[in-house]
């Protein structure tokens, strides 16, 4: 398998490591939605600030859901203006529909997030319309994005498994992924919603979507419900993923997919990846320093294990 960095993945049992993976940060919107209470704006500028101050290129700062929908997000607007950009990082957004586009374009963007399931009892509980209804709403936001120049990536949510229907056929995802890609989204995003997908599960998806698509335009998308998605993360970059999402400590969820936990954390995927000897590019001081101070600001533990971890050996 051949990486968007042009170097190759191991073949079937070798061990040998490819230099680089990029992890994008969803924890600023991905994580912060399914806090119970919307937390200040003053922190979640620092937050992104902080992110990207550690050495994360890639930051979902927010959601231009209508705040009816998403109340925690409700700032959006407020948060893009005040941030401090800094060379080099893209800080995109998730945009549902052409209003949420043009409240993006005003607040500066570097990259549009649009999304759907792979099921249709998802798509219609997460988007109110079936699969097909989707495309046309999700299409003009692609063109307009593109004639303004910004990349789109497209989320596709219960990937592995739906909290209603149960496991989704391979087939059906790769419906979607072909459709996604001829309306013109520049990545497509595999994700694993509530966090029931094993392994060999993931090789199997990667190995058909790689039929279909150069790998250096999908990433992957894990939540930790069942404490698999650390070795979901290996077996997607053995079969030659370099893309992952994660979330800062393990926060995270889906308000409408019932069971759904937190995001896979991005410290530790900081530890598997460095552990390997992989490159991120991320200061692991600087996120967990990060970490800590957000555990205070939001007044709870986070669950990843490196924060477990790190709580445990400041106890002893």
């Amino acid at each position: 398998m051949t990486s968007s960095d042009g170097s190759h993945g191991p073949a079937k049992g070798e061990e040998s490591v490819a230099e680089r993976v990029w992890l994008r940060e969803v924890g600023p919107r991905d994580g912060l939605q399914n806090e119970s209470v919307s937390v200040p704006t003053d922190v979640k500028v620092e937050l992104v600030e902080r992110l990207a101050d550690a050495g994360l290129t890639s930051i979902e700062v927010s959601s231009f859901v209508h705040p009816k929908w998403i109340p925690q997000l409700a700032d959006a607007d407020e948060v893009f203006a005040r941030i401090r950009r800094c060379p080099g990082v893209e800080y995109s957004a998730l945009v549902p529909n052409e209003r949420g586009l043009e409240r993006a374009l005003k607040a500066r963007v570097d990259a549009v997030h649009v999304f759907m399931s792979a099921s249709e009892s998802h798509n219609r509980k997460n988007i109110n319309k079936s699969i097909d209804e989707t495309y046309p709403v999700l299409q003009p936001v692609i063109q307009q994005a593109h004639a303004a120049g910004l990349p789109v990536r497209a989320y596709v949510s219960t990937v592995f498994g739906c909290p209603y229907e149960g496991r989704v056929p391979i087939e059906q995802v790769l419906r979607v992924v072909d459709k996604l890609l001829e309306l013109g989204a520049d990545e497509v995003s595999l994700g694993d919603t509530i966090g029931v997908a094993v392994p060999t599960q993931v090789t199997a998806v990667v190995e058909a979507v790689a039929r279909r698509a150069p790998l250096d335009r999908i990433s992957l998308h894990f939540h930790d419900t069942r404490g698999m998605a650390a070795a979901n993360v290996y077996a997607g970059w053995l079969a030659g993923i370099r893309h992952f999402d994660g979330s800062i400590g393990g926060l995270g969820g889906c308000p409408y997919a019932p069971g759904a936990t937190g995001n896979v954390a991005t410290d530790d995927l900081l530890y598997l990846f460095h552990g390997m000897g992989v490159e991120t590019g991320v200061d692991a001081d600087r996120l967990q320093e990060t970490a800590a101070w957000l555990e205070e600001k939001l007044g709870k533990p986070l669950p990843s294990h490196a924060r477990q971890v790190a709580r445990s050996a400041c106890a002893g």
